[in-house]
């Protein structure tokens, strides 16, 4: 697993399967793992590349804004070799940082995809990542960790599969709670709008139709503001498609991947 020396530190990145670049980013509630039940399909086809964002894994934290985050994984095209062809899809804070690459460095991407994700949060939104940045910052995850769960995944969801509560648990619990913390305030400043219209390139938004955390409306009106960008819901899924619908998932990213420039 690569440790890529990038400006600003530290990023970890695991690669596996051959084709066209595919880049991989994570929420914030999850990690890389997160998109092993889709993994299989998609390197099949792609060379697939799961990163560690800033403050996750071995990469080293960053601080707000979330342009910070997008030139750290903008730093790891060069080193990857990766070429003008390579998509990106974000889940979640993932989502987020693309669209942030996307606007800052879209010369790096063929395609983009918004996993639950959009361009900017109302007041109520900001004041929940401020309020996850308090409580980690004065408590540890542990403080975070009940919110964080229930942010990720629908009532439904979680009573058909308990056991993912203690594995949302585990993974939140290994975070450093300061770097954490500075992902929520990121999100809680974040601003994207402003640059929606400069993208160029096509652009999938996908929305879990019971996401809380990032509320289809976000999607729908990041959708709205590129032009040519298409907008998918998943019913019955909260914040986590790769977890909660991957076989849905895969039936509406493949062939925007596959299709024709």
């Amino acid at each position: 697993m690569p440790r890529l020396d990038v400006p600003g530190g530290v990023i970890e990145v695991s690669q596996t399967g051959n084709g066209p670049d595919l880049v991989l980013l994570h929420s914030l509630l999850t990690d890389k793992d997160a998109f092993q039940p889709i993994l299989p399909a998609l390197a099949a086809r792609h060379r697939v590349s799961l990163v560690d964002l800033p403050g996750f894994g071995a990469s080293t934290p960053a601080a707000p804004p979330i342009e910070t985050f997008a030139d750290r994984i903008a730093a790891i095209f060069p080193a990857l070799g990766l070429g003008a062809d390579t998509a990106v899809m974000g889940n979640g804070f993932g989502a987020f940082i693309a669209v942030a690459l996307a606007e800052r460095h879209g010369a790096l991407l063929r395609r983009l995809v918004v996993c639950d994700g959009g361009a900017a949060f109302p007041e109520a939104g900001r004041a929940a990542f401020r309020t996850m940045a308090e409580k980690a910052s004065a408590g540890g995850m542990d403080a975070i960790v009940d919110i964080a769960v229930q942010r990720i995944f629908h009532p439904a969801y979680l009573a058909a599969h308990p056991q993912a509560i203690d594995e949302r648990r585990a993974v939140l619990r290994k975070l450093d709670p300061q770097a954490f913390a500075a992902c929520c305030r990121a999100l809680e400043t974040m601003d994207l709008r402003p640059g929606l219209a400069a993208l160029r390139m096509p652009v999938l938004v996908i929305v879990g139709a019971l996401d809380a955390a990032t509320p289809p409306p976000l999607g729908r009106a990041l959708a709205d503001a590129v032009a040519g960008a298409r907008y998918v819901e998943i019913p019955d899924c909260g914040h986590c498609p790769p977890l909660e619908a991957p076989d849905e998932l895969l039936a509406i990213l493949l062939p925007f991947l596959e299709a024709a420039a």
